[in-house]
């Protein structure tokens, strides 16, 4: 059987490209998202059938991770891989005036989204002594200063990374390896919209993305864990 990889985010921006790349190149995917993008992963799955299905679910809810595990089982096969793309952006504000609010929202799309999929995706692929995760974190955490006016944002996503990486060192030992990617400004419509001024000549597109990361998820990248991959495009 081909390899099942769980893709979270799956309608985001980035997700429809990577989950089209993974099918494309042979894998069965398993797209997730949230409860309210159930058509869009409806009609992901049958431009992609039968070698894609769809789930809308709250990925910070082991309940439903265990539901979601037991079908992504049944139809595709025990999860090799995942890349968690799910989380989110906000920003604007100097951190001494960002509420509690922006705070937690920023804490809750991206580390905890991160952290309840690792809980329920890793025992599994301890246990069968095999697989292959890639965490989402920033350009912003090794270039701070594009952290700016969204410092929450930055330090989601600098603990996000921080997870991967010592989560990585712990199940190496199983042949179990995290990774994660450090995305410069993604060329997405939902970017675009929001910085219609900006020179995107150097923004990231998401299918170069989306062969980054499938290099980390596959085996060619069998002697890589606890990376965090810069790319950055040609932005400055």
């Amino acid at each position: 059987m081909a390899a099942s990889i769980v893709v979270t985010g799956a309608v985001g921006g980035l997700g429809p490209a990577l989950v089209r790349f993974l099918v494309q190149r042979g894998d069965r995917v398993a797209a997730i998202g949230s409860p309210g993008s159930a058509d869009r992963l409806r009609a992901l799955q049958e431009q992609l059938r039968p070698n894609c299905i769809g789930i809308a679910m709250d990925v910070n809810s082991p309940p439903e991770w265990e539901r979601a595990l037991a079908q992504i089982d049944k139809e595709l096969g025990a999860p090799w891989g995942a890349a968690l793309l799910a989380g989110g952006y906000k920003g604007g504000r100097p951190f001494h005036e960002t509420d509690e609010a922006v705070w937690q929202s920023m804490l809750a799309v991206n580390l905890e989204t991160a952290r309840r999929s690792l809980q329920a995706l890793l025992p599994g692929m301890v246990q069968r002594r095999a697989g292959s995760v890639v965490a989402v974190g920033s350009q912003v955490i090794e270039r701070p200063w594009k952290g700016a006016g969204s410092a929450a944002y930055t330090a989601a996503k600098s603990a996000v990374v921080g997870l991967a990486r010592a989560v990585g060192a712990e199940v190496s030992k199983y042949n179990v390896r995290v990774n994660a990617i450090l995305p410069g400004t993604i060329d997405t419509a939902a970017n675009r919209a929001a910085m219609p001024g900006a020179d995107k000549t150097g923004w990231v597109s998401p299918e170069s993305l989306s062969e980054a990361i499938g290099f980390l998820l596959s085996d060619a990248s069998r002697d890589i864990s606890g990376a965090a991959l810069p790319v950055y495009g040609r932005a400055g």
